[in-house]
Formats: structure tokens, sequence, C-alpha cells
């Protein structure tokens, strides 16, 4: 069970990360409207048609991505919460499991050393950077093996 609470905590971090660049799009997003928007406000001062024209197509194109970007911050609002929310109830569980309550399937002999059970969180922290690493190590090696496939392919036509 601990394995797998260090996979949840890896993915509620992965939530807010993803949660995080969302938030960072919109912010591009919005700012390329209100561009967009100042632009066309020049546009219909000097009554350039075709300039109106392309910003209204640009207007419209940022508005349609602010919203989309709006809704799925929301979406991924809501899968973090409930992520941290299980999480929360995975490590309740475990301790309680470790402390050997009514219901457990280990007894006060068999308790486990708990990750959870120092204050810091040290050893739960380094089994996820731990396995954070390794995940890495193995995200650079299959870029590195993709371009090199790329790399051979381009080098044999």
């Amino acid at each position: 069970m601990k394995g797998t609470i260090v996979q949840a905590t890896m993915g509620v971090d992965e939530l807010r990360e993803a949660l995080s660049w969302s938030r960072k799009k919109l912010e591009v997003e919005q700012r390329e409207l209100a561009t967009v928007r100042r632009r066309k406000e020049l546009a219909t001062g000097i009554q350039d048609a075709e300039t109106m024209a392309v910003a209204d197509r640009f207007e419209r194109q940022h508005a349609e991505k602010v919203a989309v970007f709006e809704e799925k911050i929301a979406v991924q609002a809501r899968e973090l919460e409930l992520a941290e929310r299980e999480l929360g109830e995975m490590k309740a569980e475990l301790r309680q499991a470790m402390a050997g309550a009514p219901g457990s399937a280990t007894g006060p002999a068999e308790v486990l050393e708990d990750p959870l059970d120092d204050e810091s969180g040290a050893r739960a922290s380094q089994e996820i950077d731990a396995l954070a690493r390794a995940r890495a190590r193995a995200d650079r090696d299959a870029e590195a093996q993709r371009r090199l496939d790329e790399m051979k392919k381009n080098l044999g036509k």
C-alpha cells in the first residue's frame, strides 16, 4: 500500500503541475485576446476593413481558446480535489493498518515502518523523489532513443 500511496502522491503532483501549466496558458491567451482587441479598436478607428476582418478572426480564435482553458482549469481543479481527497483517505487507511486498527490485516506485532510517521515526511519524500528521478531518466532515455531513430531515418533517405 505504501507504493500505491507514493504513486498516488506523484499523480497528485502531476495534476498540480498540469493545472499550473493550464493557468499559465490561460494567462497567455488572455493577454493575446486583449492585444487583438486593442488592435481591432485601432483598425476600427482608422476604418481599415481588411485589418478589422483579420482582427475579428483572431479575436474569435483567442476567445474560444480562453473559454476552453477556463473549462479545462475547472475540470483539472475538480480532478485535483478528488485525487487529494482519495490520497488523504489512503494515508488514513495506511495509518490505521500500521497501527493494527480493528479490521486491518496486520496486527501490532507485524507493524511495518510507516513512511508517513515522521513529522517531516522525509522517508515518503525520498521514495517519491527516487521514483521521480527514475521516471525522468526513463523519459530522457526514451526521448534520446526517439531522436536517434529519427536521425537514422533521415540519414537513411
